[in-house]
């Protein structure tokens, strides 16, 4: 996206001409829209506001107090090996899943020569927030590991729903991003249908600006636009100038929870499995020098209404 086409998306006016002229990228909110009874065009802004005073719908199922009766049965028929069950059986309380060696060092390989290459052949690049956005979109390869079948099973059962890849962020070196939840930039309604992954591709330790997290805060209330001063007025959206508002209530949201935060030292190959609404972030780096090179996908359930709370607009697939 154009420095300029994301300028001219923040006029409330503007906004939807561009998601007209992307209407065949907003197609899959169609069937959405009917089935939650949301009553907007495709090309029309959308925020959590427009769902002021509609019930939170069907929330995923392992976000429910109490677990299905059926649980335990279900989670038998499928084909996860018991450390994979227990992990599961943990996802409720935790909010997230750490696989260890999930990929192989042969795969790890592989997608680390790939980004090389798309950077190589400029059909990829660092962008100003030191990422390499949309890999999946340039390349087979990083497209079939976001279809890795063991994957899509775990995530799919999560939610309770068949998932698809949305997109992926590659990393050269750590992103130092302060505490956020990924549902302020992935939405969906109802709230949770998103999941995310995060995979080490290369061993990643604490001078290199490892991932860090909060088990548990996933239960926290999700903190969207009504919920800062996101800087918007009755002709502008609002803009990054006001993400750091975003960034403050989170820490203060963080710091009320008291909850311990983790750092993830990795192990190439590891895969860090979070919630739609788990708090985390990159820590900072304490060897300038050091790569510290990873690629998160993230994943919408199939079946949800998808858009970006922060920009106000409905998600491109």
């Amino acid at each position: 996206m154009s420095k300029l086409s994301a300028y001219f998306k923040l006029f409330r006016g503007a906004a939807p001409a561009y998601n007209i002229l992307h209407q065949n990228t907003l197609q899959h909110n169609k069937d959405a829209y009917k089935k939650y009874k949301f009553n907007r065009f495709l090309f029309q802004n959308i925020s959590s506001a427009k769902f002021a005073g509609k019930e939170k719908g069907d929330t995923p199922w392992l976000d429910d107090q109490k677990l299905p009766s059926d649980f335990e049965n279900k989670l038998s028929l499928q084909n996860f090996t018991a450390t994979e069950q227990q992990s599961i059986r943990e996802w409720r309380e935790k909010g997230y899943i750490i696989f260890k060696n999930f990929f192989s060092g042969e795969q790890v390989n592989e997608i680390n020569k790939e980004i090389d290459r798309l950077l190589s052949d400029k059909k990829s690049n660092i962008n100003d927030f030191n990422k390499i956005m949309f890999a999946n979109k340039q390349s087979e390869l990083i497209k079939k590991i976001t279809l890795d079948k063991k994957l899509l099973s775990i995530l799919s059962f999560i939610l309770g729903k068949e998932v698809i890849p949305f997109q992926t962020i590659n990393f050269i070196t750590g992103s130092e991003q302060r505490t956020h939840s990924d549902s302020i930039h992935m939405t969906t309604y109802p709230l949770g249908y998103l999941i995310a992954i995060w995979i080490a591709l290369e061993d990643i330790g604490l001078e290199q600006g490892p991932l860090s997290y909060y088990p548990g805060s996933h239960k926290l209330d999700y903190v969207l636009n009504e919920d800062y001063d996101k800087g918007s007025t009755a002709l502008k959206i609002g803009d990054d100038k006001h993400y750091s508002a975003y960034e403050n209530k989170i820490a203060e949201v963080a710091k009320e929870s008291n909850i311990p935060k983790q750092i993830f030292t990795a192990k190439k190959g590891d895969v860090l499995i979070w919630h739609a609404n788990l708090l985390h972030g990159g820590e900072p780096i304490s060897n300038p020098a050091s790569t510290r090179k990873s690629m998160v996908i993230h994943y919408f359930a199939k079946d949800v209404i998808k858009y970006h709370e922060i920009s106000e607009r409905p998600a491109n697939l």
